[in-house]
């Protein structure tokens, strides 16, 4: 089983037509697989959007009215998929985001990865022209964060979305943490933290360089290249003196 879990904030205008591309990925490429959508407090249409889905999707949302913020969004996901997978070796949970960032179209090549072996398979963004300014500034700030511990052995660009996780990955990751979060921090920083908490747990892990769209967004990007800088940098500061978790 394949676990598509998409926290979403605000993301009446994409959620809807990312939900039905995904579909059509697998039907050109069956495999057994649930969609599970985070609502993070959404003050727009995505509960709406959301409902109808849920009818003639194999589609779980979670959330509610409040609003928790990315990490705890992907805490969430990550604790229902482990409660529901009877195979936690065999299955599989992949990231991604709700606005077009990530493509869905590129979920077979994370897919030929995990049924080949690996158990956490990490797609880097690819810089092109039509990268937003945003993310280029963070993207440069953030290779110094890299200095300060936020590095990941074997991993160019650890601050992405779109992930494969072997399941039994993330349940080892959630009982060395307990009631704590798996993943701390917003954005960026939560997405850091997942990958440095099950990194050092896979027996394999493998990078592929995938581009990500801008151009189908319909919401300016949330970025905040000093701000989100500031914060990947604490966190990398941090995380020289944390306990590995395996």
């Amino acid at each position: 089983m394949l676990y598509i879990c998409i926290p979403a904030y605000n993301e009446a205008q994409t959620v809807g037509v990312l939900l039905w591309r995904i579909r059509k990925v697998f039907q050109e490429h069956s495999r057994e697989y649930e969609i599970l959508v985070f609502n993070d407090g959404s003050t727009d249409a995505t509960e709406e959007t959301l409902r109808p889905y849920t009818e003639v999707l194999p589609l779980t949302v979670l959330g509610g009215s409040s609003h928790v913020g990315y990490g705890r969004a992907l805490d969430a996901l990550c604790r229902a998929v482990s409660a529901r997978t009877r195979y936690p070796r065999r299955d599989a949970l992949i990231t991604l985001q709700a606005d077009f960032t990530d493509q869905p179209e590129h979920l077979p090549e994370l897919i030929k990865r995990f049924e080949g072996g690996a158990d956490l398979v990490v797609a880097e963004r690819t810089l092109s022209p039509a990268t937003p300014t945003p993310i280029r500034r963070l993207r440069w700030i953030s290779s110094w964060a890299m200095r300060t511990g936020a590095a990941v052995p074997g991993v160019a660009d650890p601050f992405g979305s779109m992930r494969l996780y072997r399941i039994s990955l993330i349940r080892d990751a959630l009982k060395a943490m307990g009631d704590a979060p798996i993943a701390q921090g917003d954005g960026w920083t939560a997405n850091l933290d997942l990958l440095r908490r099950t990194a050092p747990l896979a027996r394999r892990l493998e990078t592929v360089a995938l581009d990500q769209r801008y151009d189908v967004r319909a919401r300016d990007s949330r970025v905040r290249p000093w701000s989100d800088g500031l914060a990947l940098f604490r966190s990398g500061r941090g995380s020289r003196d944390r306990k590995p978790t395996a």
